[in-house]
């Protein structure tokens, strides 16, 4: 299986989950806004590539203002202007995705959408004889 971790404030183990709980409205649960550390900017956009000519699970893009499913690659994208050092410090690993799940389509659909780009992802690197993580 592919390695990565998933950033989500809504997940019990997040630093500010309980912070975010105390503040935030029942029916509306932790927000759309989700992260992804794939490790290396390569893995972050091969998996990219897969979402959205794969899966078209949602679109590459600088800004995560719309009403479709967005991703982007922070590192060399809308943080590129930062050093190393800087990126470091702000807590921003080189494969970082955000993504911003937009309202088309249902949660289930894009779960499915994610989980065969990953899929995909594994037999590529299985394929070409090289590691996945």
């Amino acid at each position: 299986m592919v390695d990565s971790e998933v950033i989500y404030p809504g997940l019990d183990d997040h630093p500010h989950h309980a912070l975010l709980k105390s503040m935030s409205n029942n029916d509306y649960g932790f927000g759309g806004i989700l992260c992804v550390d794939m490790g290396t900017e390569e893995r972050a956009n091969r998996l990219m590539h897969h979402l959205q000519n794969g899966t078209q699970f949602g679109l590459m893009a600088v800004s995560l203002g719309y009403y479709e499913t967005l991703m982007s690659c922070s590192g060399s994208s809308t943080s590129s202007e930062l050093s190393v050092h800087e990126r470091e410090v702000a807590g921003i690993p080189p494969g970082l995705i955000r993504m911003s799940i937009g309202y088309s389509g249902s949660l289930e659909q894009r779960w499915l959408q994610f989980e065969r780009a990953l899929v995909r992802m594994q037999q590529n690197a299985n394929l070409f004889g090289s590691k996945a993580h």
